[in-house]
């Protein structure tokens, strides 16, 4: 060999040692074998092959006890296998031999987690403190430590101030798969819709089941909802409305979509569930969209998604249905309400304005607490931890509220490690302190033809008069024409039932006074749609006057409104204005008090831009009566403004 192949030969080993030895410094250890160890484990970490990962680093601890990397290393393992004993052991070795190494400062706030978890309160604050305090240490770590900080105070002030919690597994047939969770149910409470797997293992693929409340209280044996929607892949979290007739649900494979999980619609026309169809891209982006919640009337959505451009890793999205049908494009709900962390699982209570979400970035007991916010017209009010032991140190996601808000329904899954070995459904009784403000009943019944009476599709409109606006609309199916509409405390509704070449009826709910449990009672109210024709008439019942008065209340302006885009519809129609009034009083103030309520109407139609030659107002008085009048009740229907078609 030449002088000159010598000393190149010469250099290549002192290369080779020097890159050596700079390898072995960026390690606590200085043990060539441990170190072999533990870059061999690094694929089977990788793959989450625990069993030789933990092999491979067994064998480096055994070479150097002191290896800090490799205790981490196998500390996140075993939490990742759910064994807490074995993790806290091996952290506690790295934060003994590294306390003051910035590089380890992840694992003091691992440490510190389960001082935390099991109550070791001081020792849980002394290290996220400490951390907060290392100079150099990684900037998301003291924010994690300063996270845990405020949690710790806030068990400290709150976990001996428990609410009422009862929770019972419910019975009958519901519980019966290998695993349950995320449990939806119609307003009327009959039928409980959820996501299961048959067995526990990941090869048992997630689909929709429905249980329907029996006579004699319990739920009946899980069924799969549809073949239109549960496929040979997964089908996961779903939500219904009100009337069980929408569902949106979570899909990730086999489904064109945008991202890896996207949110799909189907429609329930009388027993059958429609094909499903994509939310579109206003809605789902190319990132994970999942956990929905509809409001009531199917037309509010919100969802769970972890798009660019967020507060926090996984945030909490609103989107509203317009008047053509179509979804607007998704907004983040906000700061009110998103973290720089995670919140998942929103549920919107069918009153609409009370949301309940969990979330791991605000104050809570550890992990994800449940929370409650009141919507205040544009704003929410600050999130409220529902409190120990509803919030324990473990994670709570799911929850489901009745709509008197009294009842509960939740999922409590069991994990080992990375996956669930059990998760069944619960049910209890909404402590009062956090009760919704303001509870919900509905109205449900049939749409028909009040002349061949066969039932009717219609579109079904709730108006609240007081802030004269429209809250919500539904259609009624239109094979059985079956209608469920959500009333909630706090206003005065009027409610109208309307389809082309018909006329619309309006009823009137006066839900204004809060607590009256006779409020709460659902009412079945069947509606008879008279055909336009001569001589048929349509009762105001949401025409208001101060007692023997003539000027039109402002809370009646949604239903004379309502009467000038029927006429602006039917341009072909005259109507006469007919006032009626009960029989207290003389029969002819009466007579004129009926005629100048009439006219008052008539003259708003007319300021209205509806032609006066369209119509006539007439006053009846008491004369036709359309109930007896030995009644408060009677006297009350019989007090009316009605149209009729001339």
């Amino acid at each position: 060999m030449k002088n000159g192949q010598i000393l190149l030969v010469l250099v290549f080993l002192l290369m080779g040692q020097v890159l050596l030895a700079q390898r072995t410094q960026e390690y606590t250890t200085n043990s060539k074998k441990a170190i072999k160890y533990y870059v061999e484990s690094t694929n089977y970490f990788i793959r989450r092959q625990y069993g030789p990962a933990l092999e491979l680093l067994s064998a480096a601890v055994r070479k150097d006890g002191g290896f800090a990397e490799a205790h981490l290393r196998m500390s996140k393992i075993f939490k990742s296998m759910g064994d807490e004993n074995n993790m806290k052991h091996h952290l506690q070795k790295v934060v003994k031999s590294e306390y003051n190494n910035p590089k380890f400062s992840e694992a003091h706030v691992l440490l510190a987690e389960i001082y935390f978890e099991i109550g070791e309160y001081d020792e849980a604050e002394e290290l996220a403190q400490h951390v907060i305090n290392l100079k150099n240490a990684h900037k998301l770590m003291q924010d994690d430590a300063r996270y845990l900080l405020t949690n710790i105070k806030f068990t400290q002030e709150n976990i001996n101030k428990p609410v009422d919690f009862q929770p019972k597994v419910v019975t009958g047939g519901v519980n019966q798969l290998g695993l349950q969770y995320f449990p939806v149910l119609t307003v009327d409470q009959k039928s409980m819709i959820f996501t299961g797997r048959r067995g526990s293992r990941p090869q048992y693929d997630e689909d929709i089941y429905i249980s329907k409340k029996q006579d004699d209280g319990q739920w009946s044996k899980p069924e799969l909802l549809s073949d239109n929607i549960n496929t040979r892949a997964n089908e996961g979290t779903c939500t219904i409305s009100a009337d069980g007739r929408t569902l949106i649900y979570t899909a990730c494979q086999d489904r064109s979509g945008f991202g890896s999980c996207d949110l799909y619609i189907s429609y329930k026309i009388g027993d059958e569930w429609t094909m499903p169809k994509n939310l579109g891209n206003q809605v789902n982006a190319s990132s994970w969209e999942s956990q929905p919640s509809l409001s009531a009337d199917g037309n509010t959505l919100y969802f769970v998604s972890d798009r660019k451009g967020g507060i926090g890793r996984r945030d909490i999205y609103v989107t509203y249905r317009n008047e053509e049908g179509d979804w607007c494009k998704a907004v983040n709900l906000g700061k009110e309400i998103n973290t720089p962390r995670d919140e998942v699982s929103p549920f919107i209570h069918v009153n609409g304005q009370t949301l309940y979400f969990a979330s791991d970035g605000l104050p809570g007991f550890g992990k994800f607490d449940l929370y409650v916010a009141e919507k205040n017209e544009n704003s929410w009010s600050p999130p409220k931890n529902l409190g120990y032991p509803i919030n324990t140190k473990e994670d709570q996601a799911s929850l489901f509220i009745t709509a008197n808000g009294k009842d509960a329904y939740y999922s409590n899954e069991n994990r080992q490690g990375d996956h669930y070995v059990s998760s069944l459904i619960y049910t209890f009784v909404i402590p009062e302190e956090i009760r919704v403000t303001n509870r919900s009943s509905y109205v449900e019944g049939i749409v028909y033809d009040a002349v061949t009476k066969k039932p009717l599709g219609a579109t079904v409109e709730l108006m609240d008069l007081n802030k004269q606006k429209k809250v919500a609309d539904v259609n009624s199916d239109p094979k059985n024409g079956e209608y469920l509409m959500v009333l909630t405390e706090g206003s005065e509704y009027a409610l109208y039932v309307d389809r082309e070449g018909y006329l619309f009826q309006s009823l009137a709910f006066n839900y204004t006074v809060k607590g009256n449990t006779n409020l709460q009672e659902p009412k079945h109210i069947d509606i008879y749609l008279q055909p336009i024709a001569k001589g048929k008439e349509t009762v105001l019942n949401n025409i208001f006057f101060d007692v023997d008065k003539y000027e039109i209340k402002e809370i009646s302006k949604p239903e004379l409104n309502k009467v000038v885009r029927f006429l602006e519809e039917n341009s072909e129609i005259s109507i006469a204005i007919n006032g009626h009034t009960d029989n207290q009083g003389s029969a002819d103030y009466n007579l004129e008090l009926s005629a100048k309520r009439a006219k008052a109407v008539h003259d708003y139609l007319v300021d209205a831009g509806i032609s006066e030659e369209r119509l006539q107002s007439r006053g009846y008085g008491q004369s036709k009566p359309i109930t007896s009048n030995d009644t408060e009740e009677g006297r009350q229907k019989n007090r009316r403004i009605a149209f009729e078609i001339l």
